[in-house]
C-alpha cells in the first residue's frame, strides 16, 4: 500500500472517531435535540388563538396546560404534580354488580403532570373611604366619593379598617448601594404613602441614577417589582402612591386611538379576572388606592414633607421617611367571592439524588380575551415555557441521568402575583433540597436597538458567580455569540417566578431578553419570535445546566 493512501485511510478513520465520540457526547446530543422547529412548533401553538390568551382558570389555559403536560409526555418526562385518579372504574351497566357485592378492584392513584390550586376569585367588589385628620382636639372625617376622589384594588377579605398614613418616600430598599426607605420607620400594618418612581430619576447625572443602571429599561422594570414585594416583606396594610390620579376618569370621552392596531370607542385593555391564592389570615393581602390631587394635597398639609426637596436627597441616595401625625385611612369593604381552579404543570427527571433538587421553571399564563380581542403572550411568556420544554427534551436526548433531580415547572398565575411558582414553593415539603432554580420570561424578541438580534440578559445570585461563569463558558465554546448582560444581585427579586425561590434564600439564575411595544399588547403573535434568539438563550440555559445538575454535591457559592 502507498504511503500516502495509508495517511488519507488513517485520516479519514481518525475523523470517523471523532465524529462517533461528537454523536455520544451527552451535551451535543442534548444540543442537537434543541431545533428551531420544535422551538416555533410549541410557541405557535401555546400563544394560538385557540389557547384564548392563556388567562388563569380559564378554558384557555386549561388546555394549554394540557398541551404543556402532553409534550412532556411524548418527550418521555416524568409527571411531578398530584395524585389522581384511582377508586373503581367500571361502566354504568356494571352498577348493578357493584351495588350486589360484585365490585372490581380498586385501581391505585398515579401520579399526574398537574398541581391544582384553589384561587379565590372576586366576583364584586364595594368600597367606601374616609380621610381623617386631627389636629388637637379636632377630628375631621373626609367622606370620600369612589371614581372621583379614589379606587381601590386588591385587600383580599372583605374588611373595616382604620389606620394611620406614614410617608416612605420612594418605598425603596437596595442594600448594595447603602438606600433604605424603610429604615428607622415602623410601617407594619399601616397604609403607606409612597413616591411613583425611583431615587434619581429625574435627573440622569445624579448618583442614585447610575448606581440603579436606571437608563437601563428592563432594569428599571425589575426594580419597581422590587418595590411592590418590599411592601409585602414589611407587612404593610395598604399603599397609596404619590402624585396620584386625575380627579375620576371623563365618563363621556370617546377613547379612539388612531393607530395600526385598533381604533373604537373603548379602552383597549384586558379585563383581567381578580384572582388570588386562599390566606390563612384575613388581613394578609395589601390595600392599594389611588387617590385624587387634592386628598392628597390634604394628606401631606402640616405633614412637614417637601416632595422636591426629598427627591433631590434621594438623588444622592439620602432617604427621608416620616410619620404623618394626625393622618389616617378609614376604609370599608365588602366582597363577594368564589373559588376557581388553576393548575401549575410538573414533570421531572429523576437524578441519583433525589435530595437535590434543581427546579427549572416559566409561567405559561397570560392576560385572556376581552372586548373581542386576545392577549396571545407569544414573548410573554410562551417563549420561556417552550424554553423549559425543550430543555426537558434536550436533556432526554442527552442520554444521561443527572445527579440531581430536575422539575419542569409551567407556572400558573405570574400575571396575577407570581401566584403559582408561590404556591409550590411555599408547599413544597423538604425546601432545604431546592439546591437552584432557572427561569425563563420573555427570550423571543430583540431590544428595538439591538442590530445582532442576539442581546440577552441574565439575572443571577451573586454569591454563586459559578452561575455567569458557566452561562460564559457555554456561550464561547459552542459558538452561541450572545450578547449577555450579567445582572447579579444579592437576593434578585423582580415580577417574575424565581422571586419565590430567591425569597427563600435558593439560588436563581434567570434569562430574559427584551421588552418591547407589544409587551401585554394584543400584538405579541408568534410570528414576532426571534427564533435563532430563543435557540441560542435554551442552549445556553441547557449546557449550563447540564453541567451544574451533574456536579458533585450541593451547589456551594464562592468563598
Amino acid at each position: 500500500m502507498k504511503p500516502t493512501r495509508m495517511i488519507v485511510i488513517l485520516a479519514v478513520a481518525l475523523l470517523a472517531t471523532g465524529l462517533a465520540k461528537a454523536q455520544h457526547d451527552p451535551i451535543q446530543m442534548g444540543l442537537n435535540a434543541i431545533t428551531k422547529e420544535a422551538i416555533k412548533g410549541q410557541l405557535d401553538f401555546l400563544a394560538s388563538d385557540w389557547t384564548e390568551g392563556r388567562e388563569t382558570s380559564t378554558k384557555g389555559e386549561f388546555m394549554a396546560g394540557d398541551f404543556i403536560a402532553s409534550v412532556f409526555q411524548i418527550y418521555g418526562v416524568q409527571p411531578a404534580g398530584d395524585m389522581a385518579g384511582g377508586g373503581y372504574s367500571f361502566s354504568a351497566d356494571q352498577m348493578y354488580l357493584y351495588m350486589s357485592g360484585d365490585r372490581p378492584k380498586m385501581a391505585p392513584p398515579t401520579r399526574s403532570y398537574f398541581q391544582n390550586i384553589p384561587f379565590v376569585q372576586t366576583l364584586t367588589s364595594e368600597s367606601s373611604m374616609e380621610l381623617i385628620t386631627k389636629e388637637g382636639s379636632v377630628e375631621r372625617r373626609f367622606l370620600l366619593s369612589k371614581g372621583n376622589d379614589f379606587n381601590f384594588w386588591g385587600g383580599g377579605a372583605g374588611q373595616d379598617i382604620t389606620a394611620p398614613v406614614v410617608f416612605i418616600g420612594y418605598g425603596y430598599k437596595n442594600d448594595s448601594v447603602g438606600y433604605d426607605d424603610f429604615k428607622g420607620i415602623d410601617v407594619k400594618g399601616k397604609i403607606v404613602l409612597r413616591i411613583n418612581g425611583l431615587p434619581g430619576m429625574k435627573d440622569t447625572l445624579s448618583v442614585a441614577y447610575k448606581k440603579l443602571n436606571l437608563k437601563d429599561r428592563n432594569a428599571m422594570y425589575k426594580t419597581y417589582e422590587v418595590k411592590d414585594n418590599l411592601l409585602k416583606k414589611f407587612e404593610v396594610a395598604g399603599v397609596i402612591d404619590y402624585p396620584g390620579y386625575p380627579q375620576g376618569s371623563p365618563a363621556n370621552y370617546p377613547f379612539r386611538f388612531n393607530t395600526r392596531i385598533y381604533e373604537g370607542d373603548k379602552r383597549l385593555n384586558s379585563g383581567q379576572l381578580d384572582i388570588s391564592l386562599p390566606v390563612d389570615t384575613l388581613t394578609s393581602a395589601i390595600l392599594n388606592i389611588s387617590a385624587s390631587p387634592k386628598i392628597l394635597t390634604e394628606l401631606m398639609n402640616g405633614a412637614g414633607i417637601n416632595i422636591k426637596e426629598f427627591e433631590e436627597n434621594a438623588a444622592k441616595l439620602k432617604p427621608g421617611s416620616k410619620e404623618m401625625k394626625g393622618k389616617s385611612i378609614h376604609l370599608i369593604n365588602t366582597v363577594t367571592t368564589q373559588t376557581v381552579r388553576g393548575r401549575n404543570v410538573l414533570a421531572k427527571i429523576e437524578g441519583e439524588n433525589p435530595n437535590e433538587v434543581i427546579v427549572v421553571g416559566a409561567h405559561y399564563d397570560h392576560l385572556g380575551t376581552y372586548n373581542g380581542y386576545i392577549w396571545n403572550g407569544a414573548d410573554d411568556n410562551a417563549s420561556g415555557t417552550v424554553g423549559v420544554m425543550t430543555l426537558a427534551k434536550a436533556f432526554i436526548a442527552s442520554g444521561v441521568k443527572p445527579k440531581k433531580t430536575i422539575i419542569f415547572a409551567a407556572w400558573t398565575g405570574e400575571e396575577k402575583g407570581l401566584l403559582g411558582s408561590n404556591y409550590w414553593v411555599d408547599k413544597y415539603p423538604k425546601k432545604e433540597n431546592l439546591v437552584l432554580n432557572l427561569n425563563f420570561d420573555m427570550i423571543s424578541r430583540r431590544p428595538e436597538k439591538d442590530t445582532s438580534g442576539f442581546k440577552a440578559g441574565m439575572d443571577y445570585t451573586e454569591a454563586y458567580p459559578i452561575l455567569k461563569n458557566l452561562v460564559d463558558s457555554a456561550n464561547t465554546k459552542y459558538e452561541l455569540g450572545l450578547e449577555i448582560k450579567f445582572r447579579p444581585s444579592k437576593q434578585p427579586m423582580a415580577g417574575t417566578d424565581f422571586t419565590p425561590f430567591s425569597m427563600k434564600k435558593v439560588p436563581i439564575y434567570g434569562f430574559d431578553a427584551a421588552f418591547t411595544a407589544d409587551y401585554h399588547g394584543a400584538m405579541d403573535h408568534s410570528e414576532k419570535a426571534n427564533l435563532d434568539l430563543m435557540q441560542k438563550i435554551i442552549k445556553a440555559g441547557f449546557v449550563s445546566l447540564y453541567e451544574l445538575a451533574n456536579s458533585e454535591g450541593k451547589i456551594e457559592p464562592a468563598k
